[in-house]
């Protein structure tokens, strides 16, 4: 028997997700942790099971996670839309569903770099006539 699994990558900010779907009982493991240890938010973790609840095949796969970069809110939202890609390499009649939901649309906005001479990215220090 071969070794099935489906594979799909999430960006989002500086995070990047690659994910891989395997045939299973419905486990999450994020770099080696379990779910719920490594998202603690209650926002996270919804994020990151939403396309499997909008398609109903939660129980139908074990997902594995691997996360690197930015934050955990950017790392779950990547997450999302590499599940979402990777659903849609294992069936294709679920991309409508995904697609409509807004999963499978790349968020462009990026982390802006804090520049010299000021406070971060745009904010200035207060200027002082005398």
């Amino acid at each position: 028997m071969a070794f099935v699994q489906y594979l799909g990558t999430g960006r989002r900010k500086r995070a990047t997700v690659r994910v891989f779907l395997r045939p299973g009982t419905g486990a999450i493991k994020a770099n080696g942790k379990s779910f719920e240890q490594y998202f603690t938010t209650f926002g996270g973790r919804a994020a990151v099971k939403q396309p499997l609840l909008a398609t109903e095949t939660a129980d139908k796969f074990d997902v594995l996670l691997n996360c690197t970069g930015g934050g955990t809110t950017g790392q779950a939202e990547a997450a999302r839309m590499g599940i979402a890609r990777a659903l849609c390499n294992f069936n294709i009649e679920l991309r409508g569903k995904l697609k409509s939901a807004g999963m499978l649309r790349r968020d462009a906005r990026e982390h802006e770099r804090g520049k010299y001479g000021l406070k971060g990215a745009r904010a200035r220090f207060q200027f002082s006539k005398r």
